[in-house]
């Protein structure tokens, strides 16, 4: 709160009295001292006065007909505008009981009738370098919270920065361990396929050539079922050859998504980002006892190349995703998405007669991706989990705010995720949400950034901070 300082700084001072001498004598003598004086000739009149300009000390008499003085004061120290502004009482009253009271509805003096001219000069200028004193430390507080607001959140930076660096060094030498073993195990297969048939071959040769078999033979054929060995051989193969096919695409995933050499902000696919980061979340995705497997709805656009930080990106879309993965486990397990209230543990599918399977939707999550009008690049992640309430939606971004049970969640997803697409990014995120529906959060990144790369590197270097 800042004071009133018109006609060069003069002070503003409300004089509240019943009594017309009284309000001219104080006036008066307050004019003289150079002070900008306002007469209310009762508590209503005051609070209207207070309304119209704030004061910056009001003298206040005890006895009026209607609003007494404390009365008044309870009401300027109940609203916002006026709560801080110092209340003077100035009365005939001057019984110990009268000034106990005075105190306890917010007075910050008291001053006995009759008065001397100098002495409530001095106290109104007591309270008016009180009040400054006051107010200087409001904004030394102020700044000092900003200070510690933006040194917890550059700690937070930094702790994601060095955690995804050692994240981002694992996931890449364990994709390289991987891809080693598994390049050898796909190639070869091909080869003992191959191998395999041929030697099959040799056996159908032999038994073209030799219909009757020795009966140590025949029993041998007989203990393996060589014929079903055979069929099932080349099905078996074919599951290998798959089997390790897919283990080269989530190593392949595993190194994009990583993108541990790549620091730099570059061109990249979104479209493939987002599909390298469901590869990592399949174990999440998939059907388990409490629930069939979560719906994954694509309604992607037609993007172009986005330049970008695209490892710091991935952790986005990740953070997005588990989070929405986290709000339908949680509306699952409190009976409302399709598991009935009493039966959490059981999807009920066995349980046909029941319509409540075909009321309740299935856990999905919804992925859309265009071009806005401004030239910038849209995701958009909905889930139609329990939503999020209106109240929490301000402070999600906060960080160490979280709305997960203890133990579940840090609370620095979010606020990563902001300082990624925001400050990192010059985009936005937002968070709508239809409670018992679900909720959306959609990030927007321009397209291009042409300048941003050595704007950031800078301000990393004068923090100390690396990708």
């Amino acid at each position: 709160m800042h004071f009133n300082q018109t006609n060069h700084n003069k002070r503003n001072i409300l004089v509240v009295d019943d009594t017309p001498d009284n309000l001219r004598l104080l006036s008066a003598m307050l004019t003289a001292q150079g002070f900008e004086v306002r007469k209310a000739l009762n508590g209503k009149m005051a609070l209207t006065a207070c309304q119209m300009v704030l004061p910056d000390v009001i003298l206040l008499d005890i006895n009026m007909p209607d609003m007494d003085g404390y009365q008044v004061c309870q009401q300027l120290k109940a609203d916002d505008k006026t709560c801080e502004v110092p209340v003077i009482f100035i009365s005939a009253l001057d019984d110990v009981v009268d000034k106990v009271k005075a105190f306890d509805v917010g007075g910050v003096d008291y001053i006995a009738k009759p008065f001397h001219g100098a002495e409530v000069v001095l106290r109104i200028e007591n309270q008016i370098n009180l009040r400054l004193l006051q107010v200087k430390l409001q904004e030394k507080n102020f700044l000092l919270q900003q200070a510690l607001d933006d040194l917890k959140a550059s700690q937070v930076q930094q702790i994601q920065n060095e955690k995804m660096v050692a994240l981002g060094q694992l996931v890449a030498g364990l994709a390289h361990e991987i891809n080693n073993p598994i390049s050898f195990i796909y190639g070869n297969l091909q080869y003992a396929g191959q191998y395999v048939q041929d030697l099959v071959n040799i056996i159908e040769v032999y038994q073209q050539e030799y219909p009757k078999p020795t009966p140590k033979i025949q029993q041998i054929a007989k203990d393996v079922d060589l014929n079903f060995m055979i069929k099932d051989l080349q099905s078996l193969i074919g599951a290998m050859y798959r089997g390790s096919d897919r283990i080269r695409e989530i190593v392949l995933a595993l190194q994009h998504f990583s993108r541990h050499d790549e620091a730099e902000m570059k061109r990249v696919n979104i479209h493939e980002d987002i599909e390298n980061t469901l590869v990592m979340l399949q174990h999440r995705l998939r059907e388990v006892a409490e629930r069939p497997a979560i719906i994954i709805v694509k309604d992607y656009g037609n993007l172009p190349l986005v330049t970008c930080y695209a490892s710091e990106l991935n952790q986005v879309f990740m953070h997005l995703l588990n989070n929405a993965i986290d709000a339908i486990e949680e509306r699952v397990g409190n009976g409302e998405l399709g598991v009935p209230s009493g039966d959490k543990g059981r999807w009920g599918m066995e349980n046909q007669s029941s319509t409540l399977y075909s009321l309740l939707p299935a856990p999905q999550i919804r992925i859309h991706t265009e071009v806005t009008d401004l030239n910038m690049v849209k995701i958009a992640i909905a889930d139609n989990g329990l939503g999020i309430e209106e109240s929490l939606r301000s402070r999600l971004f906060d960080p160490f705010f979280t709305t997960k049970p203890v133990g579940k969640g840090s609370g620095l997803g979010l606020s990563i995720s902001y300082q990624i697409i925001v400050q990192k990014h010059r985009g936005n995120i937002t968070c709508t949400s239809d409670v018992g529906k679900g909720a959306e959060f959609a990030i927007e990144i321009p397209i291009e950034q042409p300048d941003i790369s050595s704007q950031f590197s800078k301000l990393e270097n004068g923090l100390g901070i690396g990708d």
